[in-house]
């Protein structure tokens, strides 16, 4: 398996994957695979990494810029993350978070923020904070982790895009659509 950032030619792989990985979970909307190509139309993907075996996408996960209500800068929302459902628990999930996470350190992010599994992404630093909040799941679901030590206060969006509902023009440009999750924790 090798990690790499995203190639134009890995966009029905990526959707593919987001799909059956999130497929039948109960905290899905069924629209997480628009979400990556909703990123790229509005220029707010920063990071984009697929996992491939024999050149073929077997996860993916993305950084994109969050806004915080208290004006903090170069905080970025990690998800969607999916790993092909059939290879979860291999560390596919966990090298690519660990490696978004490094390319978010090497550009000078302050910070990331992650909606999710506490013991999952309690791993890689994340933790509930007191005083940051995402409106809706229960807190203990939402989680940031500081690469400069300081800490914003203040409810967070995260991208718009987040928010996309099913669309048949949208359908037709995100191949795969029949047919997130591994560790899919937006």
């Amino acid at each position: 398996m090798h990690i790499r950032n995203e190639a134009t030619s890995d966009a029905a792989g990526i959707s593919s994957v987001i799909e059956r990985a999130f497929s039948g979970k109960s905290f899905s909307s069924g629209t997480e695979h628009f979400i990556v190509p909703a990123l790229h139309g509005a220029g707010a993907l920063t990071v984009s990494l697929v996992a491939a075996r024999a050149h073929e996408v077997v996860g993916h996960v993305a950084f994109s810029p969050v806004i915080i209500s208290d004006g903090a800068q170069h905080w970025y929302g990690l998800g969607p993350l999916a790993v092909e459902p059939a290879l979860h628990g291999r560390g596919i999930g966990s090298a690519l978070v660990k490696a978004g996470l490094a390319r978010l350190r090497a550009f000078g992010a302050a910070g990331c923020v992650v909606l999710g599994e506490p013991a999952y992404y309690g791993r890689f630093g994340f933790r509930s904070v007191s005083g940051l909040l995402y409106p809706g799941p229960p807190p203990e679901y939402f989680m940031a982790q500081s690469f400069s030590g300081a800490l914003p206060r203040g409810e967070v969006a995260f991208h718009a895009a987040f928010a996309i509902k099913p669309n048949p023009s949208i359908e037709r440009t995100c191949p795969g659509k029949p047919g997130h999750a591994a560790h899919v924790k937006r």
